[in-house]
């Protein structure tokens, strides 16, 4: 069970969208003592790690095993800060529960002091798992980058079918020509085909298109604009 939703990025809007309007995501608690390294843990965490309820010790040492061999370091790295600082913390990242399936957790926290040595004496938190939300923002994300390639070979089409009316020309020798053209003016084949649609779109008023008003849209320059 794995996901391919970008875990670099910050817990951004539509994740907070899906988490707010979807089925709502297990939650486990835990508390860490600092001083003797002792770990308590919620039924919800043993149960997210793949394990019943008290049938293992949690220790820094277990929990930093089972998680993912691309994350453990940066786990390792904001579990080490939150106990030298106390500061709240927040991360997402991946574990390997005990069955060896591939789950995506959030965990926030923070650390509590001692009144009198300003000594971060334990650091507790909430761990939620996210593996559905990822799954559901990766499909999301699938989806619309399929629509967006859908789009850009319609008007890629469109522009190719236009190109061998006006032209008389083969379908190969059109999508060449606008090939062509795309790397002269060093932009993306969608965008050209795009301008030239809708090119023809504001002409079509004065009649249908011809071979000097092709020609004229491939000599002059593509307007300067954001990227397609």
């Amino acid at each position: 069970m794995t996901t391919s939703y970008n875990l670099a990025r910050p817990l951004d809007a539509d994740l907070m969208e899906v988490l707010l309007a979807g089925t709502p995501q297990p939650v486990g608690q835990f508390v860490l003592t600092v001083r003797t390294g002792e770990w308590r843990w919620s039924d919800g965490l043993y149960a997210m790690h793949g394990f019943e309820p008290g049938s293992i010790v949690p220790t820094t040492e277990l929990m930093l095993s089972h998680k993912h061999p691309d994350d453990r370091s940066r786990v390792e790295s904001v579990l080490a800060q939150a106990c030298s600082s106390g500061e709240p913390f927040a991360c997402v990242h991946r574990i390997l529960d005990a069955h060896g399936h591939t789950r995506t957790l959030g965990v926030v926290g923070r650390g509590r002091k001692d009144n009198e040595t300003g000594e971060v004496v334990q650091v507790s938190g909430y761990f939620v798992d996210l593996t559905i939300t990822q799954r559901t923002l990766a499909q999301r994300e699938a989806t619309e980058s399929i629509r967006a390639s859908a789009e850009s070979r319609a008007v890629i089409e469109q522009a190719k079918g236009a190109v061998m009316t006006i032209y008389g020309m083969t379908e190969n020798e059109a999508f060449d020509l606008l090939r062509h053209h795309s790397n002269v003016t060093n932009e993306s084949l969608r965008s050209l085909a795009r301008r030239l649609m809708e090119s023809i779109a504001e002409g079509s008023d004065v009649g249908s298109p011809t071979t000097g008003d092709l020609d004229l849209f491939f000599e002059a320059p593509p307007a300067l604009t954001g990227p397609a």
